[in-house]
């Protein structure tokens, strides 16, 4: 592969990674906007159970981590699913 071959695709993966990030933020926008308030119709009147906060909280971890997907971790370089305070930190 030449020196303009390698600098193409890496041009190349540099554009759909950007691309994939920007798509990534839009997901995240969409779920925060209109999901979850679907999802929470009237929670005000729902008497709120540490049972149903936990739910609620695994689900949108769920939704989170469906959106992000996996990191490659920087040690191992082995790729990993997000830990609950990465997602937090989104």
């Amino acid at each position: 592969m030449t020196r303009s071959e390698m600098c193409g695709v890496y041009l190349l993966t540099y554009l759909l990674t950007y691309l994939l990030t920007y798509l990534l933020a839009c997901l995240h926008t969409y779920l925060i906007t209109i999901i979850f308030p679907v999802v929470l119709y009237e929670c005000e009147t729902w008497s709120l159970t540490l049972r149903v906060e936990r739910k609620l909280r695994v689900f949108q971890n769920m939704v989170l981590r469906r959106i992000f997907g996996p990191r490659r971790d920087e040690v191992t370089g082995e790729w990993r699913r997000l830990h609950n305070e990465e997602l937090n930190d989104l």
